[in-house]
């Protein structure tokens, strides 16, 4: 079997790397569908307010990124945890991220679909986009996230495209109104279980501890790119508030899109398949690093963590992934129900490791000081 380095470790990165990816794991697909689950003006304040809650869960991640334990990697969270804890977390760690991927994938797929190619089997889709994040992965951590710059620079300076809507004719101020409740129902509650759920994902760079050098100012780098999010979570959802209205932002399934779809210049007609395409870049890169953390977490599962990896173990572990999904996708995610649940099961899995994994780490670090 042919040796591969996937985990090696020969640079290091600054905390300019972290912002940039604590930002874009935070805005993959629920950014493309976050105003339908929100569509009242008054989630504005909601999303302010849970942001600012994020912030809670980024200080205590800040705080495992300042521990001896974090330049260890594997052998710090042994010490901390026991090696037989660690291949526990470690098999629950594989639901969760194979669930981030399937989802993610699968609704980027279905955004390619309808609005590039309608005709094109989405089975074929998944390969494709599966195939590519293989391929990045494949060069390695260290290169992965070295992509982020890449993902970064193409999928960031696109929400200026939505500059536009607030100084459109039909864009009036009373749009954002109720900024107050005249009710708080159970939708309300899972509105904000929502935005909570997709500002997640920082929860899962702890795992890259080893790869950072500027640990004593994490927190700083980490808290600009939790401040950007919510800052375009705002700027997405107002916009579309300006465009939509509430009463008819809800009968949009891909409302962002189909904003960026109005839009017309004179040099590109279609600006929604440049944005859809351009996105791929992000896809590509939060997907190969989820591919990775899953490689690695079932190698730990299997205790062959100081075993050295393999293309042949690897490219069984993709080819899985990639089986999964397509059976997911004809299973599932085709049908309207089957995805709804689906969508269910990711938003209460991302709210559910944003709170306890931050909070498991925080907690056991203080325990570990005191004995």
């Amino acid at each position: 079997m042919t040796e591969l380095s996937l985990f090696e470790k020969t640079s290091s990165y600054d905390g300019v790397y972290m912002t940039l990816m604590v930002n874009r794991i935070q805005m993959l697909y629920f950014a493309i569908i976050m105003p339908v689950f929100l569509i009242y003006p008054y989630m504005i304040w909601m999303i302010i307010i849970v942001g600012g809650l994020s912030q809670v869960s980024i200080f205590m991640l800040s705080k495992w990124f300042t521990s001896k334990y974090a330049s260890k990697g594997y052998e710090g969270f042994v010490d901390l945890f026991g090696e037989r804890m660690v291949r526990l977390l470690s098999f629950i760690g594989i639901g969760f991220i194979l669930l981030k991927v399937t989802v993610i994938t699968l609704g980027y797929v279905e955004v390619v679909q309808h609005f590039i190619f309608p005709a094109v089997n989405t089975n074929w889709m998944i390969l494709f986009i599966l195939l590519i994040c293989w391929y990045v992965a494949s060069l390695g951590m260290n290169s992965t996230i070295r992509f982020i710059v890449i993902a970064f620079l193409f999928t960031a300076p696109m929400l200026l495209l939505l500059l536009k809507f607030p100084f459109q004719p039909f864009a009036t101020i009373h749009d954002l109104f109720p900024l107050i409740p005249y009710e708080w129902t159970m939708k309300s509650w899972k509105s904000v279980l929502f935005i909570w759920s997709a500002l997640s994902g920082p929860e899962y760079l702890v795992l890259l501890a080893p790869w950072f050098n500027t640990r004593e100012k994490i927190l700083k780098y980490m808290t600009i790119g939790n401040t950007f999010t919510v800052f375009e979570y705002l700027f997405i959802f107002i916009a579309s508030l300006f465009f939509f209205g509430s009463h008819y932002l809800g009968e949009n399934k891909l409302p962002v899109v189909e904003m960026i779809r109005y839009l017309n210049f004179p040099v590109f007609e279609r600006i929604d398949i440049i944005f859809i395409s351009v996105y791929l870049f992000h896809f590509v890169f939060a997907i190969s690093i989820f591919l990775l953390l899953f490689y690695g977490a079932i190698r730990i599962t299997l205790k062959k963590s100081k075993v050295q990896t393999t293309r042949l173990g690897f490219a069984l572990c993709c080819s899985t992934i990639i089986l999964c999904l397509m059976i997911l996708n004809e299973m599932l995610w085709k049908k309207a129900t089957n995805q709804n649940i689906l969508l269910e099961l990711a938003i209460w899995a991302g709210a559910l490791t944003y709170l306890f994994v931050p909070l498991f780490l925080f907690l056991s670090l203080k325990r570990k000081v005191r004995d």
